[in-house]
């Protein structure tokens, strides 16, 4: 059995980050678990046109470490397509290229261990203790879970879950043919938009027809303006958190469209599709409905939706349901027997600037968790952008001193409250404003 400085458990996007700043800095001892038996990054979502909806220069490491040897940019050297990704001039990357720079980077980190499944975390004597079905994996001073969010199902299609009724994340695994079958897609986000864009264009065959619900009055593009992106900065993410609960609870929902809402690019394919099937005379084929609540499910796959723009109620039959419900934060399941030493708010972790969660153990063995805050954090922190930074902020808590620097220059002052008091000048009078 082995004893670690810091243990993590699951690696995804966000935990590989963390290994990748610890290669070489031997203070550290780190190990990290999954039960998969290799690195995967949602590999039921990889369709060929998706493209990331952050800069590569947002990758694992750049935003705090730019010479790192496992940066995207190195990643592009060493497959010889740094001058054709230069001549594309576009910051933003295909979903598989991204998918396949991170599996490169798992190829070079000897810290991660794949199936190997992390049951529980236990508090012993002394520290963690990660337990598994053959028994107690390891032993760390520090964890940080990085299980990644689950789908979230409304509870009205619970009941049908199946072949037939499914959630949208790993359709692309699934054995499907819609061939001649009535289709409804449940969800307005950039995942719903692109099943729909696979459906009408014959991925799993040739529907009879394709209706694609949403709760949301529009199909609404992501934002992707300038201010809006300092959304997903350092300085913003420690605003949040001092935030009342209320404020950061309005405040999620207020920027819904700056993380989840849909690219441009896909919006203009997807309404050419649609476009192209009015003109030809095949606009029975797909319908369009923006602004639909999902109230009910019935036997035989009737749905009741509920229309917020006028209030009124239809049904829907369907013989194929995907819903492109999202992703929930809920306690990673090797916590439970955690849970009472735990803040929860809502079932949700209470997750600090420091990306410790708040618990009534020893303040020398620290949990972190990472994408599991963003009731605690904002937005950014359900989403790749400050994946370097986050790491950074983890690894400088681990050491007890800044190995990295994770400060960073903000353009907007945001609430003086977070910026320390403030002497507002006095109003000038007429004669020193050049009045008479």
């Amino acid at each position: 059995m082995d004893h670690f400085t810091l243990a993590g458990v699951g690696i995804g996007p966000s935990n590989l980050s963390l290994a990748a700043l610890l290669d070489g800095i031997d203070e550290v001892h780190a190990a990290f678990f999954d039960r998969r038996p290799r690195f995967q990054w949602h590999p039921g979502l990889m369709f060929p046109s998706a493209r990331m909806q952050t800069s590569f220069l947002k990758d694992l490491v750049t935003a705090v470490d730019p010479t790192n040897p496992h940066s995207f940019l190195n990643y592009l050297v060493r497959h010889g397509r740094f001058y054709p990704f230069l001549a594309r001039e576009q910051a933003c990357v295909g979903r598989r290229e991204f998918a396949d720079y991170m599996e490169w980077v798992a190829r070079r980190l000897p810290t991660l261990r794949f199936g190997a499944d992390v049951g529980e975390v236990r508090l012993g004597a002394r520290g963690f203790e990660l337990w598994g079905e053959e028994g107690r994996l390891c032993v760390a001073e520090h964890v940080c879970v990085g299980t990644g969010r689950t789908p979230a199902v409304p509870e009205c299609t619970r009941p049908f879950l199946g072949p037939r009724c499914f959630h949208a994340q790993g359709i692309l695994e699934r054995e499907l043919s819609v061939a001649g079958r009535s289709v409804v897609v449940i969800g307005g986000g950039q995942t719903g938009a692109e099943v729909l864009l696979e459906l009408l264009q014959g991925r799993w065959g040739d529907p009879a027809r394709v209706s694609w619900a949403s709760r949301r009055l529009n199909f609404e593009p992501l934002d992707e303006s300038p201010f809006t992106n300092h959304l997903f900065t350092p300085a913003y993410v420690r605003l949040f958190h001092g935030l009342p609960p209320s404020t950061r609870a309005a405040l999620l929902e207020h920027q819904r469209l700056a993380g989840d809402g849909i690219s441009l690019a896909t919006l203009q394919a997807l309404h050419d599709v649609v476009y192209e099937l009015h003109a030809t005379g095949r606009a029975q084929l797909v319908e369009l409905l923006p602004g639909r609540e999902l109230q009910g499910m019935r036997p035989g796959f009737e749905l009741d939706l509920r229309c917020r723009l006028d209030g009124a109620h239809e049904r829907l039959h369907a013989d194929v349901v995907v819903l492109c419900t999202g992703l929930d934060d809920r306690l990673p399941r090797c916590l439970e027997g955690l849970s009472e030493r735990l803040a929860l708010a809502d079932g949700h972790l209470e997750v600090g600037p420091d990306f410790a969660v708040a618990w009534d153990g020893p303040r020398h063995h620290r949990l972190f968790a990472v994408n599991a805050g963003r009731h605690s954090l904002g937005i950014a922190e359900s989403q790749l952008s400050l994946a370097a930074w986050r790491s950074a902020t983890i690894i400088n808590e681990v050491l007890g001193r800044p190995h990295f620097d994770t400060e960073a220059t903000s353009l907007v002052r945001w609430p003086v409250a977070a910026n320390g008091p403030t002497t507002r000048a006095p109003a000038c009078s007429r004669r020193e404003a050049g009045r008479p």
